[in-house]
């Protein structure tokens, strides 16, 4: 609501009026004057017409209904609003689920806050609805590393500019650093392509880039296998420098670097496994600490000078004052400690966390570290589903004091974001903020014809019954109401009962495996009665028409088969081995959706039908291409009707059970795909693509006339490039789609 708009449309309003009424008086009082037998009657009349014609001019000009809406108005607007939704994706709402490995408040401007995420990209504070804003999801898929948050940099004396270093893996392209001068609307890459690692070992450390705060042209930056790099321009043209040696760890690097605020061209690097340079011309030349800790995590500058550390392999914490270290550790404890941070407008106030732990713990000094006092916490956690082990803040990576907001302290763990409104309370209530950070991994959607909206099988956090919607918290996981996993691989239900329901999926941590039935839609949850001890469940399919029958891809190893629910197991010796998982997205195995004996399974190129209830498979075609990523599904109500796509071979079609297939020809590129709910007045079910249609660029497209023809749904700025991996279409709502990502939780569109 525009209230100035409003203020100068009923100024005018009233003007008109005002003078309306003074014309409408004069006019009537001349009229009145004239020698007439009607006279006064004519002057009465004149008088209403005049101020009802004003009056009508007036209202015209103040359009109350423009900000007072009528119930018409409001839907009108309810209508506009659900249009314009519908033309962009959205995450579903989850709450969070990934590694916060950094935060960073500026110090001039109050609520501006990023964080960073080991693979989900990057996000800004929204302090006005209490949300995070994504600020990567414009990097495509062709460029998903850059999901992967290395480091984050602000310009001290500049609100506007900020840089980040992204790039997931040391293995894969190398990842670069990019520069916003309007909070991250837009990305400027610059010259720079280095190994990064966002996901690697010691992602929890930091900060590896830093702008210096006397002259924000000079940025230095820490890789982890190239040594230290340095720009004297803002980030245009970047030089190595030479004179800081590169003994530090391999594959961890500069870990480090700080300037002090205090003192012009004083800048701290931490060179992981070797110890703590120093430099008193802003990066230019070093000289190493003597004495300093040789495995520092963080660091952190009083505005006093002080320079504090924590560390592992030695004292915990430690501070550099006057030349020489101390060892402040809280309790002589032998932890390794992580977060640290000193409040701006106290220098001997410090807060400190000791990491890589899911116990951790947090202490508090008001003297410098000479003393410290245990913080104790009460969780006030906003997400309904969180258990446990995330109420205890496992594996704090970063806490910073609030600069412009008393009291206000911010933390970043294994699974999101947290606030205290008050630190100096005994104990400190924290509050997770997670509406916005979306980091999930997904490995399968199912949108059943029956019950929910969508069930999630995710990494970490088990998976979801999406009991309040897509844009509100689930109220629990799978395994609050049932056993619960570390990840959910698989979810499928019946054809023929569609609340009956079975997932798989176990704990990587100790190497624990099995799965699940449900008679509710997913609500609740009962343990498979026996599983075998050390296989991985990759992939399940059920009988169309008989819930107890379902099969089972194993990781590495042949599929098994069960007849009575999960009470008894076989291994399917017709089939090959499963590819190793858990790190895969193919979709070999599918149910026939109307027969509930026949099964189909690809592998290697080749088609393998099961017609007796998955007990034995024959090859029905061997003249299919091969690919790694493929995926295998069933026509919704259609018998026989197969789709396989196979990436950049493209799209393929059966209507005879897999006999022959037949490739889609307007598709270059089948990298996901999806089948759902067709529109009114038609039996085609709705056709999704996620690839490259001929004569448009790669993106995401739906067809209702079976790949003929094609409609782009993709949004520029929301290309959901942070390697999707799964795809679902809803079969109780036309135009409802979703897609499952590496690290950005999951999208959807509704595209009626």
């Amino acid at each position: 609501m525009n209230w100035l708009a409003i203020a100068q449309k009923l100024l005018l309003g009233i003007s008109i009026l005002t003078i309306g009424f003074i014309l409408a008086n004069i006019a009537a009082h001349q009229i009145s004057k004239l020698k007439t037998k009607n006279a006064k009657i004519w002057a009465h009349i004149t008088r209403f017409t005049l101020l009802f014609l004003v009056t009508l001019i007036a209202t015209q000009q103040i359009k109350l209904d423009s900000f007072i809406l009528t119930p018409t108005a409001k839907n009108n607007q309810a209508i506009a609003q659900q249009q314009n939704s519908n033309l962009s994706w959205k995450n579903v709402l989850l709450g969070g689920g990934g590694y916060v490995t950094g935060i960073y408040l500026h110090p001039q401007q109050k609520d501006l806050v990023y964080i960073r995420t080991d693979i989900g990209g990057f996000y800004r504070w929204n302090p006005q609805n209490q949300t995070w804003i994504p600020i990567t999801d414009r990097f495509p898929k062709s460029q998903s590393d850059y999901y992967g948050g290395e480091s984050l940099a602000l310009d001290p004396n500049n609100p506007n500019t900020v840089y980040i270093a992204a790039g997931k893996y040391l293995w894969s392209k190398p990842g670069s650093i990019f520069k916003s001068t309007n909070r991250g609307q837009t990305w400027q890459k610059l010259d720079i392509d280095l190994p990064m690692g966002g996901n690697e070992d010691k992602r929890w450390m930091g900060e590896r880039l830093a702008v210096n705060p006397f002259n924000s042209q000079v940025i230095l930056f820490g890789s982890r296998r190239d040594g230290l790099w340095r720009s004297n321009n803002s980030g245009e043209t970047w030089n190595q420098v030479t004179s800081l040696p590169n003994n530090s760890r391999k594959g961890i690097g500069i870990t480090g670097i700080l300037f002090d605020k205090r003192v012009s061209n004083l800048v701290y690097a931490v060179s992981y496994g070797d110890g703590i340079y120093k430099s008193t011309d802003a990066g230019v030349t070093w000289r190493k600490i003597p004495e300093s800790p040789q495995f520092p995590r963080r660091m952190a500058i009083s505005s006093n000078g002080t320079l504090y550390v924590t560390s592992s392999k030695g004292p915990g914490v430690t501070k550099y004052a006057k030349n020489a270290w101390s060892n402040i550790t809280p309790e002589k404890s032998q932890a390794t400690f992580n977060a640290i941070t000193v409040n701006p407008n106290n220098p001997n106030h410090i807060l400190v966390s000791t990491g890589e732990t899911d116990s951790t713990r947090l202490y508090g000094s008001w003297d410098g570290g000479k003393t410290w006092q245990r913080i104790k916490r009460t969780m006030n956690s906003t997400v309904p589903w969180w258990r446990r082990l995330m109420l205890k803040q496992p594996w704090i990576s970063a806490i910073e004091f609030d600069p412009k907001v008393f009291g206000r302290a911010w933390l970043t763990d294994w699974y999101g974001i947290w606030r205290t409104e008050n630190y100096q309370t005994n104990p400190v209530v924290w509050t997770n903020y997670q509406k916005g950070h979306e980091e999930i991994v997904t490995f399968a959607l199912v949108s059943p014809p029956k019950g929910a909206p969508l069930l999630s099988a995710v990494a970490d956090v088990d998976g979801f019954y999406h009991d309040n919607g897509l844009n509100a918290f689930p109220t629990r996981e799978f395994g609050g109401q049932g056993p619960n996993f570390q990840d959910t691989y698989s979810i499928a239900y019946n054809e023929k009962n569609p609340l009956r329901v079975v997932r798989v999926g176990g704990n990587r941590w100790n190497n624990t495996f099995g799965g699940a039935t449900s008679t509710d839609g997913g609500q609740s949850w009962q343990k498979f009665p026996t599983f075998p001890e050390k296989k991985m469940p990759l992939r399940v399919a059920v009988s169309a028409t008989n819930p107890e029958v379902f099969l089972v891809t194993i990781s590495d190893e042949k599929p098994l088969l069960t007849k009575d629910g999960g009470k008894t197991w076989s291994e399917i010796s017709t089939l090959p081995k499963g590819a190793k998982g858990p790190w895969n997205w193919a979709q070999p195995l599918a149910a026939d959706p109307i027969d509930g004996k026949t099964f189909y399974y690809y592998a290697g190129g080749k088609l393998y039908r099961s017609t007796d209830g998955g007990a034995n498979f024959e090859i029905v075609n061997e003249s299919l291409l091969r690919d790694r990523w493929h995926s295998l599904k069933t026509a919704p109500g259609i018998k026989g009707e197969l789709w396989l796509s196979l990436d950049k071979d493209g799209l393929f079609r059966s209507t005879n059970a897999g006999k022959t297939f037949s490739k889609i020809p307007t598709v270059e590129r089948a990298f996901l795909f999806a089948l759902g709910k067709p529109p009114r007045g038609s039996k085609v079910p709705a056709l999704y693509l996620y690839g490259k249609i001929a004569g448009k660029n790669e993106g995401i497209f739906r067809s209702l006339d079976r790949g003929r023809t094609w409609t782009s749904i993709s949004d520029r700025s929301q290309p959901i490039g942070n390697n999707p991996n799964v795809m679902e279409a809803s079969k109780q709502q036309f135009g409802l789609v979703f897609i499952g990502t590496n690290g950005r939780g999951i999208y959807y569109r509704n595209t009626q």
